[in-house]
């Protein structure tokens, strides 16, 4: 296994890890529990945004910028179906 799929698949596991963090803290009815899960929240978006730097230094995760013809079509999509 490669670097870049390591990096990859931690990347993955953060982000899946964020989303437990975010509907525990959301969920949580005590505030002791609630503040603990948002600490944690906070410290795996830090790890994510210090592995998306990582791979972007890299040229692991490029962004691809979305062009205005673009945009406005799936707005206009959308828009339509609705």
């Amino acid at each position: 296994m490669n670097d870049r799929l390591l990096m990859e698949n931690y990347l993955l596991v953060l982000k899946s890890t964020v989303e437990v963090y975010v509907h525990g803290t959301l969920e949580s009815s005590n505030q002791t529990i609630r503040e603990l899960l948002k600490a944690g929240l906070d410290n795996t978006m830090n790890h994510q945004a210090d592995t998306y730097d990582i791979m972007t230094t890299f040229g692991w995760y490029s962004i691809n910028n979305v062009k205005q013809a673009q945009i406005k079509q799936t707005y206009n999509k959308v828009n339509k179906d609705n």
